[in-house]
Parts: structure tokens; C-alpha cells; sequence
């Protein structure tokens, strides 16, 4: 059933045109409901289980100045028309405007609603319960136990976020929509004597509510299991320079935070991106290009042939840097006020296989899954390799472990010479300002000339 529909605009609109009468060049309402459930097992058990249900609005106001765009951004849960009032008041108050006293703008109403959720009504009734969670997650760490040897702790953890959420601005926009993101995650620590290994995969998607109920945990846990053996007894890599090959899917977490990050203006606005003036001009190697997808359904080619050709814009970062919006305004909830982000974003396929990438280099290192690391506000970066191998003579050679990969992007990305045909994608998290949200990222396997690699 839903709660947030067009019976809102008669709410809305007023609010919008006393924003609009107070002086504000824009006003943003953004209205939400969410039902979220996370799960986690461990061993034999599970452990907790928070389901968290609720409502909000965030109302954000913007007012021009010599120098440059301002805003003023409010969140409530308070969802009548006296506390949204209240909220617009607020955050009026914040750029020195006040309702009553009228500066001449106008408000010429909301457009018809843009319903982009109404295919969706039955994803939340159709995903699976606490119960189902539960015994899928204790599912998948059984299999662990049975597949793996020399396992000191195995978990599972699933978490689901539905939300139902409406946009009214001043402009006329006027959408609603249904988001419906699933995140699986398991896990394994062995040990064997003063050897050690620690492996983890995650699944997710934001379009299938059985996503969970279809799970195939026996090869997951297969696929994970062979990875801990393989690595518990892995020698440690060396450090110094090496090429370097990524593979696919996760590979991609490298590009999205090193490189990512600082096409999006929020960077642009803070002044922290080094490639703030760099539009049009080569920022990569020429076999790479760089492509942001998402809603409204729409295709930014941020990197095309290593030249820097688009960031991604929301409505400040259009109205503060003058690059034009890409649909990329994005929030964890009505708590935070939208910021320019990534949806999905991913290096585009190029025309090598991945055996032509590790047959092109004598020695090197290929990076088969990635870990954890840390970014740097302007793009230097450093992320474990969960699983490695050597590369010796243009063929794989002997797993290694300890291996991190350290650079930042403006060495890195002019050093991406090869690009392979297998483009495939993986789910994650990003944090920043405007919260925890949930992403796509992606690549095919790529070949880094030369990077840091420390070690041991």
C-alpha cells in the first residue's frame, strides 16, 4: 500500500511556494518510509537481528550569494504539516531568510508525478522474512564447515533496505520511487599452526527481492573454502614495483574510490580533486573508459579513451560548479541532504581476453580478489589483495599473500595500457556526506603497468 503518492502535492505545494516567497531560489522536500532488516550468524548460531522500520523528510533550501550557491538543510521525523512547516522555517533561518517577508518569488506548482515505483509495489511482500534469513545464513555457514578445513570462525550476514521515497522541488520535479537494495556476505578465519588466511565474498542486487531465497550457498561456500586453503599456506609477496593484473567484478573498487570520488563535484565544489581543470584533457591511459549508469536511466561517460569528459552532478554541484546535472544526486535517507555520487560505475570492456593481460607481463602480480583500504581525500589509496598469485613468464605461479596495492589516481590511471573483454559487476557500500548507500561497481580484468606494492 502506498504512503507516499500524489496525495501529497496538495500538502507540498505550499510549503514549496513559501519557500520560494522567502527568497530561496530552490527548495527541495524529500520524503520517505523505510523498512530495513539485518541478520547475522556465526558459527552455528545467529546472533542478531535488527529489524528497523520509519519515516522522515529532509527539506533542503538553497539561496544565491555573491560567493557562490548556499544551503540550508533540515531533517524530521514529524511528518504533519505544522513539523514540515517547521523544518522549512528552520532551514530558511539558516541563510538569513524568513517566511512572511516576501523577496518576489514565484512558484508556478509540482509536475504530474513521475511514478517510477509502481511496477515495484510487491517487492517488499516478496522478500524473505526473519526466519527464512536466518536459516539461509545458518545454510551457508554450515556448508563452510563442510567444505572447509582448518576453520577457526565462519559468519554469515545478510541485510535488506527497502524504501518508499518521494521528491518535490520548486523546479517542478516531482517523482516517486520504490529502492530495494539486498546485500549477502560470508565469510571464513583459518588457522593452521602460525599460518593464517582470511576470505570473504559479497552478494547483492537492487532489483530481486529472492535474491537471498535463491542463493546457491553451496557454491559460494565452495568458492570461498578453496580460496582459504589455497591462501592459509600462501607465501608472503615481496615489496617493491610490479605490473600488475586486476581481476573483474570487485577489481572495480580501486577505480571507484581512488578515481571515482573525485569526479563527482562535491570534490569539485571543495577543491579536493586534481582534476578539477581538467576537462577535457588525457587524466588515463587511452585504452580506458570510464562509465557512470543509473537513475533516471542514463549513461555518463566520465573517461572516454583516457580523456576526462563529464563529472557527476547533482542539483548543488550544477548550481555551485556550472557542470551540468547527471542525475547523480543520491542520500543514505531523509537525514542527510543529497550529494553528488556514484550509482554504478565501471571501466568499460576492451578487446583483450585476460590471458592476453598475465602472458603480456615477465613478472607481476595478479590480484584475483581484493580486500579492504583507505582513500585519501585526493585520491591516494592503498587496498589489501585477499587473493594473489604470482606472475612469472607470462603464466600464474605460486599464491601469494600480504600483498597491498598503493598508489593514488593520477599515477595509476595513465598506467591502465590494457584492458580485457569480460566487464562484470559486484555490489558494495560507499560512505561519504551524504551517508552509507549502496553501489555497483565494476571492470573488466585490467593490466596496471607499474604500482606499489608493499609487503614483506
Amino acid at each position: 500500500m502506498s504512503f507516499l503518492d500524489s496525495q501529497w502535492q496538495g500538502r507540498l505545494e505550499p510549503l514549496l511556494a513559501a519557500g520560494r516567497a522567502a527568497g530561496a531560489d530552490l527548495v527541495e522536500i524529500f520524503l520517505e518510509r523505510f523498512d530495513r532488516l539485518s541478520v547475522l550468524a556465526e558459527q552455528e548460531r545467529v546472533t542478531s537481528v535488527n529489524p528497523s522500520l520509519g519515516c522522515g523528510a529532509g527539506i533542503r533550501v538553497f539561496h544565491g550569494a555573491a560567493d557562490g550557491y548556499r544551503d540550508g538543510f533540515v531533517s524530521t521525523t514529524n511528518l504533519s504539516d505544522e513539523g514540515l512547516m517547521q523544518a522549512l522555517d528552520q532551514a530558511l533561518g539558516m541563510l538569513n531568510l524568513q517566511r512572511g517577508i516576501s523577496n518576489g518569488h514565484s512558484f508556478a506548482g509540482l509536475n504530474p508525478l513521475s511514478n517510477y515505483g509502481s511496477s515495484k509495489q510487491n517487492w517488499l511482500t516478496q522478500c524473505p522474512g526473519v526466519q527464512t534469513s536466518a536459516d539461509r545464513l545458518l545454510e551457508g555457514t554450515a556448508k563452510l564447515e563442510q567444505h572447509g578445513k582448518h576453520l577457526q570462525a565462519r559468519r554469515g550476514s545478510y541485510s535488506r533496505d527497502w524504501q518508499e521515497m518521494l521528491v518535490a522541488a520548486s523546479d517542478g520535479t516531482f517523482s516517486r520511487d520504490l529502492r530495494l537494495h539486498q546485500t549477502l556476505g560470508l565469510s571464513v578465519l583459518a588457522a593452521d599452526g602460525e599460518h593464517r588466511s582470511s576470505v570473504a565474498r559479497r552478494f547483492g542486487s537492487s532489483d530481486n527481492p529472492r535474491d537471498l531465497i535463491d542463493w546457491d550457498a553451496d557454491a559460494a561456500a565452495r568458492d570461498i573454502s578453496a580460496s582459504s586453503a589455497t591462501m592459509l599456506y600462501a607465501d608472503y609477496i615481496e615489496a617493491g614495483s610490479y605490473p600488475v593484473v586486476l581481476a573483474n567484478r570487485f577489481g572495480g573498487v580501486i577505480f571507484h574510490e581512488a578515481c571515482g570520488h573525485l569526479l563527482e563535484t562535491t570534490q569539485v565544489e571543495r577543491g579536493t580533486t586534481p582534476f578539477a581543470d581538467k576537462m577535457g584533457e588525457l587524466i588515463a591511459h587511452e585504452s580506458v573508459t570510464a562509465i557512470d549508469e543509473g537513475f533516471e536511466p542514463q549513461r555518463t561517460t566520465l573517461i572516454e579513451n583516457g580523456i576526462l569528459k563529464a563529472f557527476l552532478s547533482d542539483r548543488a554541484g550544477e548550481l555551485r560548479t556550472g557542470h551540468a546535472r547527471t542525475g547523480s544526486g543520491r542520500r543514505q535517507g531523509h537525514s542527510y541532504a543529497a550529494a553528488s555520487r556514484m550509482r554504478n560505475t565501471f571501466i568499460a570492456a576492451g578487446p583483450h581476453s585476460p590471458a592476453d593481460l598475465i602472458s603480456s607481463i615477465d613478472r607481476g602480480l595478479y590480484c584475483k580478489v581484493m580486500g579492504g583500504g583507505s582513500v585519501g581525500p585526493t585520491g591516494q589509496f592503498n587496498f589489501s589483495v585477499e587473493e594473489g598469485y604470482l606472475i612469472e613468464n607470462g603464466a600464474l605461479g605460486k599464491p601469494v599473500k600480504g600483498a597491498t596495492l598503493i598508489g593514488d589516481a593520477e599515477t595509476v590511471m595513465p598506467r591502465i595500457s590494457m584492458c580485457g573483454n569480460d566487464l562484470d559487476l559486484a555490489a558494495g557500500f560507499c560512505g561519504s556526506v551524504s551517508g552509507s548507500i549502496y553501489v555497483t561497481v565494476g571492470q573488466p580484468h585490467i593490466k596496471v603497468d607499474s604500482i606499489t606494492v608493499g609487503g614483506r
